[in-house]
């Protein structure tokens, strides 16, 4: 039996500017080989990656970092593997709180194989029936971060108006699940058709519209909400934002989760409306998921009966093999080029489903068919 691996890992060429391109990564073996066995006394655990996540705050860790982005999240080191939400199978472990067998999550380098301290590292119970992706998603930090911002930051109401920007990418289609459940009406924005049919006819919002094919949008969401918004959910930002805050409610609130169109951006956008928010005395809070971190076990309380009942649907595209990891990645930020040929100012505001990448198992080669919803 082969006792070391050779170990092929996603590196960030050097800082990116603007958006980012396939180019600016790279797939390499690393020099090391990677032992079956952690060293005695490290309390680690040796892992091998079997799906890691591809998120919209990736494309911040590849810039280079500044006083604004440190107060977030540190960035990649170029010449150094990227990382990311990885659910992973225990190979062999020092800390005896995980044994081999065991399925984890939590952050990863993009690599074959690694060797992790279990701080910040989660145990998946193999007993509730979902496949492992999900936490990368709906059971990972993406749920916790839809949960907070739509429950801790908006406090919903039944019957209050929901719009929720990006609503079919990763957090958006749960947010608007939750706002339904919360007896909600609820509007969400995309950017295809395609992603339009699917929040209507699958993941039941009330009504949505397709942003690239609106001429106005203070116009399109005044026709949504002709009484206003309540709550918005934030993913985009720039004038989406902009249009939203002269549709909210008076004591509306906002939770600003993400500002996709504005990550990239040499030269961000400037807003116009933001007297609104004391106008209407608005609340609006940005956030991450490492904020609420410690309502972690009651946001499980909370999903996992819906997703046994069938009440809560979670879409994933699922991309096969670490040798595509790159155009995945980029994949978040390039959008459509057709469109962005058309309308260079509205091609910023991108996202799609929660895209999974799934690496192939190293001891047989196998791979499953990707899934694209």
């Amino acid at each position: 039996m082969e006792t070391t691996v050779s170990n092929k890992q996603v590196i960030l060429r050097d800082y990116v500017k603007g958006f980012p391109k396939e180019s600016d990564l790279m797939i390499v073996t690393a020099s090391d080989t990677v032992e079956f066995k952690v060293k005695h006394g490290s309390a680690a655990i040796l892992v091998k990656n079997l799906y890691l996540s591809c998120d919209p705050c990736m494309g911040i860790r590849m810039r280079e970092p500044n006083h604004s982005t440190l107060a977030l999240i540190d960035s990649f080191v170029p010449g150094k593997p990227i990382a990311g939400i990885g659910v992973s199978k225990v190979i062999d472990s020092d800390d005896p709180a995980f044994e081999k067998g065991d399925f984890v999550w939590g952050m990863v380098d993009w690599e074959g194989y690694s060797t992790l301290n279990t701080a910040g590292m989660f145990k998946i119970d193999v007993n509730i029936n979902v496949p492992l992706s999900n936490y990368t998603g709906i059971l990972g930090m993406i749920g916790l971060t839809a949960y907070a911002g739509f429950f801790e930051i908006c406090s919903p109401k039944k019957g209050e108006t929901v719009f929720v920007s990006a609503a079919s990418g990763a957090v958006g289609q749960l947010v608007g699940q939750f706002a339904k459940l919360m007896g909600c009406y609820v509007v969400g924005s995309a950017g295809t058709k395609q992603k339009v049919d699917l929040l209507l006819n699958k993941l039941g919002f009330d009504d949505a519209f397709n942003y690239k094919e609106e001429p106005d949008l203070d116009s399109a969401l005044k026709r949504c909400f002709p009484k206003g918004i309540d709550i918005y959910f934030e993913n985009v930002g720039g004038e989406m934002l902009d249009a939203v805050l002269l549709n909210m409610k008076t004591f509306g609130r906002i939770a600003v989760c993400g500002m996709i169109s504005q990550y990239l951006l040499e030269t961000r956008d400037r807003l116009q409306n933001l007297p609104d928010i004391i106008f209407k005395r608005i609340k609006m809070q940005g956030f991450t998921s490492i904020d609420y971190i410690d309502i972690f076990p009651k946001f499980l309380q909370f999903v996992l009966p819906y997703i046994k009942e069938g009440k809560l649907i979670y879409l994933e595209d699922i991309v096969q093999g670490l040798e595509n990891g790159p155009s995945a990645l980029v994949g978040l930020f390039t959008g459509q080029k057709h469109w962005q040929a058309s309308n260079p100012s509205r091609s910023r505001m991108m996202k799609s489903y929660k895209y999974v990448l799934r690496l192939r198992d190293s001891y047989t080669n196998k791979t499953t068919k990707s899934v694209m919803y």
